[in-house]
């Protein structure tokens, strides 16, 4: 073969190579855009979030300041917040596909797990002592928290609040047996004591001081402090949280600035939360120094998780005998990419 033959064949070949190597480059670029741009939309368009919130407590502040003050859109996101009275019914928005994400405290999380739900939580958003209690009638012979015994109590069965008052008459050296409890949402049980239907109710704030207010100087409230920290999250279907993955740590981003505001700002957040809420600014005032409104993972929510797990079993709350491994209704990959010294979480 000529000298000149070889030079026109290794010139096809290296624009062969060169043509395939450029292909290569721009199919990486292609795909780089399409990453960036699905997660950053072109003209000002905004991936569309909803979350289902407890819009009648205060441990929703981070999200109601987020949404109020503009976080979640600066974050590329249009949130619409669906209110409920309580994390059990807002949890039921995201398994019937009503909502992306909810606010929930630890007591319907621990059921996902007992009932392998495929739901997790993506951070704790507020943790709180002294916001649930009972609120009892002194005309009804309740003085003392050992005066519970044998008396109809008002609760919402399987929630933060059934927990609390089972809890707390155990620290009675009180069997649950030993009083009868009545199911009702939160938002009756004040009328339910008021007109004598119940002679106490166990729930939350703002229900337990509306109920107290209800029968004023009739009235007595023993706080839970000593036997339930509440833990309130954001958490979603396993799906969701997986192939939106983007939109979790912009959710979370503006969170954090939420909860910034909620705990340096409590003026700014009381008059926010109060305009959603309709609690009182005067009565957010009373309790805000016993919130932290701290966006995180503790490992505390998994002790809490395993014993309100056997409080479940042993109550025959579940048909389950087990207590489950709950790290799987936990997401930690998510906050751990936004802020990874947020999680104390052993895993």
């Amino acid at each position: 073969m000529e000298k000149k033959e070889i030079l026109i064949h290794l010139n096809r070949f290296l624009d062969v190579k060169f043509f395939i190597f450029l292909s290569f480059v721009t199919a990486v670029m292609l795909l780089g855009y399409m990453r960036f741009y699905s997660s950053h939309p072109l003209n000002g368009q905004q991936e569309s979030v909803v979350i289902a919130i407890n819009a009648e407590y205060v441990g929703s502040c981070s999200v109601i300041v987020a949404q109020e003050k503009g976080f979640f859109a600066g974050e590329g996101l249009s949130v619409t917040l669906k209110p409920y009275t309580s994390g059990k019914a807002a949890m039921a928005a995201i398994t019937n596909r009503e909502a992306d994400l909810v606010t929930v405290a630890d007591i319907p999380v621990m059921f996902a797990g007992l009932t392998n739900t495929p739901v997790s939580v993506i951070a704790t958003i507020f943790v709180a002592e002294k916001d649930h209690g009972i609120v009892g009638r002194k005309d009804r012979g309740i003085n003392t928290p050992a005066s519970l015994k044998e008396k109809d109590i008002g609760t919402p069965l399987a929630t933060s609040a059934h927990f609390t008052l089972d809890a707390f008459l155990n620290r009675q050296k009180l069997s649950p047996s030993e009083v009868v409890t009545h199911n009702y949402k939160p938002e009756e049980l004040s009328d339910a004591l008021v007109t004598g239907q119940v002679d106490a109710v166990a729930i939350w704030e703002p229900f337990l001081s509306s109920a107290m207010a209800g029968l004023g100087a009739n009235g007595v409230v023993f706080y839970g402090q000593d036997v339930y920290e509440s833990i309130y999250n954001v958490a979603g279907t396993q799906s969701y949280i997986s192939t939106h993955s983007e939109a979790i740590k912009k959710a979370l981003r503006a969170l954090i600035q939420g909860a910034k505001v909620c705990n340096d700002s409590p003026s700014i957040a009381q008059e926010i939360v109060s305009k959603a809420t309709k609690i009182k600014v005067e009565m957010l005032k009373a309790s805000w120094s016993l919130y932290q409104f701290d966006i995180k993972l503790d490992q505390g929510l998994i002790l809490a998780l395993e014993d309100e797990a056997r409080w479940a079993i042993k109550n025959k709350l579940t048909d389950k005998s087990k207590v489950p491994n709950y790290l799987k209704n936990i997401n930690i990959e998510a906050l751990e990419s936004v802020d990874p010294f947020a999680i104390t979480i052993i895993h």
